[in-house]
């Protein structure tokens, strides 16, 4: 077992030890104060004209008549695969998102179809890792935790929260660190590839902190609509690296956009303008432990199951217009929606749905072909125990109302993989586990520092899987090429060497 230096930074140590090389230390306390700060929507911000430069940055992307005419070509195709696919998810429903067992993910018996159907749907159900009982003993421990805290926890809405801003509970930690958790996301990253040279390694799992949710039947007010993480605007505007993952959709070939191809990912930009809660590490998948048994219509998570036509038609969007407007079509949704009634747009400074500095949002306002009323698609009934994970580009809702009898609860919990922007905000979010102080990425100002029953090394599981996932132990390289090699080498001396928190 590696050796590492010791963690028992008071939290005037931390606080008082002046400037640090890790950029993520910073405990300044981001703008907001929950999670609807993240999203225009909850947080009832009016969506305001963006700057002229978002028309040149249009020009900048299209710049020659040739680049004009592709994007036609692929917007057309895009909406007429948009017809039939979109008639499929509604025949369907939740019947298109594929399930595993953790048995056949461990025992490598998963059906080749099957990935290609995860990958296609973009999300999916995994089965068996984790017990009933323990995760059910995991929420009773969470509303102790919340309880004896009260007075100090924050969540949303203030006055009865459903979301909790709590990070450091040990229920998280005990389910971030769960061998079976981690051996599942461990093979979902491998589903992902990237360049030889490209500095990650994606068979190596680490624990990103994130929120949880108790929410209970009848709730009405986590009404979180069709949304992507990972920025807005940031897909377009960041030219180093962001803006490539998504090159091919601007290319003749759109059909050839490789979702799971992680190389530019891996310096992505996706929070450009610090946003409340925007997440600064790259997430493949994002994903939830259930805590209860939930169906359609009980407050679950709801997405729309193509990642290639979703993501080829968000990108495009952005450069077309109609021609007439919807109500100028007296309700003739048809001709509204029918490809002649689009023209290509670049003097527009619109980029639908898009804000500096929250999430990407979705509607059929905003994006009207994907027809998002009826193709967000309600994720089949989970048991406590189950995990979900979509992919980063996944559109995804949560369920306007909870219509059931019991709660719906969830410990958010991704997939993430080590790159060396990663292991520095892990090395970071190590002190923050130590300390109490909330993860750089969130907004509580002080996080969980005094809470009692706070979660703490000795609640981590044992085992090198585990211990790494919280930054305890050294990673080792798995033997994919030298790009994998030096983001090892790199992260161990983000979080081992003289750079180390």
């Amino acid at each position: 077992m590696a050796t590492v230096k010791s963690f028992s930074h008071s939290r005037r140590e931390y606080a008082s030890a002046g400037p640090r090389p890790n950029r993520y230390s910073n405990q300044q306390a981001k703008p907001g104060s929950d999670i609807s700060d993240a999203f225009s929507s909850l947080a009832g911000a009016p969506i305001l004209e963006l700057p002229q430069r978002y028309s040149e940055l249009k020009k900048e992307l299209v710049p020659g008549l040739r680049d004009q005419e592709v994007l036609l070509k692929n917007w057309n195709e895009v909406l007429d695969c948009l017809k039939h696919t979109n008639a499929r998810i509604k025949e369907q429903g939740g019947k298109i998102i594929p399930r595993l067992l953790f048995s056949d993910i461990e025992n490598g018996r998963i059906d080749p179809d099957i990935l290609e159907q995860v990958r296609s749907v973009g999300t999916v159900i995994v089965k068996g890792a984790v017990t009933k009982e323990q995760a059910l003993g995991w929420k009773e421990s969470i509303k102790r935790y919340a309880a004896d805290n009260r007075d100090r926890a924050r969540g949303f809405p203030k006055d009865d929260p459903q979301v909790w801003e709590f990070y450091h509970s040990r229920p998280q930690v005990s389910a971030r660190t769960h061998p079976a958790i981690l051996k599942t996301q461990a093979f979902l990253l491998t589903q992902w590839r990237a360049d030889a040279d490209a500095e990650i390694s994606l068979g190596n799992p680490i624990s990103y902190f994130d929120r949880l949710r108790i929410r209970f039947p009848g709730d009405m007010t986590f009404a979180l609509g069709p949304h992507i993480d990972g920025g807005s605007v940031e897909r377009w505007e960041d030219n180093k690296a962001y803006r490539k993952c998504f090159s091919r959709i601007l290319s003749p070939n759109w059909k050839s956009h490789d979702a799971f191809d992680a190389t530019h990912r891996i310096e992505a930009k996706m929070d450009i303008y610090a946003g409340p809660s925007a997440c600064n590490v790259f997430r493949p998948w994002q994903g939830w432990v259930s805590m209860s048994s939930t169906s359609a219509n009980e407050g679950t998570l709801q997405v729309y199951p193509n990642t290639l036509l979703s993501t080829a038609y968000l990108i495009l969007r952005a450069f077309f217009s109609p021609i007439r407007t919807a109500s100028e079509f007296g309700g003739n949704k048809n001709g509204y929606l029918a490809a002649e009634n689009w023209a290509l747009d670049l003097e527009s400074t619109a980029f639908p749905g898009s804000v500096p500095g929250r999430a990407q949002e979705l509607s059929d306002e905003t994006h009207p072909h994907l027809e998002l009323t009826e193709t967000m698609t309600s994720v089949p009934p989970v048991d406590p125990g189950d995990q979900v994970y979509w992919h980063c580009d996944t559109i995804h809702a949560v369920e306007s109302q909870h219509r059931g009898k019991g709660d719906s609860s969830v410990m958010y919990i991704p997939a993430v993989p080590v790159t060396v922007n990663n292991a520095e905000y892990l090395a970071a979010q190590r002190a923050s586990f130590i300390t109490g102080y909330r993860p750089y990425d969130f907004s509580s100002v002080e996080g969980e520092i005094g809470f009692i029953g706070r979660g703490s090394l000795q609640d981590i599981n044992e085992g090198s899987l585990s211990r790494r996932a919280y930054g305890l132990e050294k990673f080792e390289a798995l033997g994919n090429g030298n790009g994998e090699a030096n983001a090892i080498e790199k992260a161990n001396e983000w979080l081992f060497g003289p750079h180390s928190l």
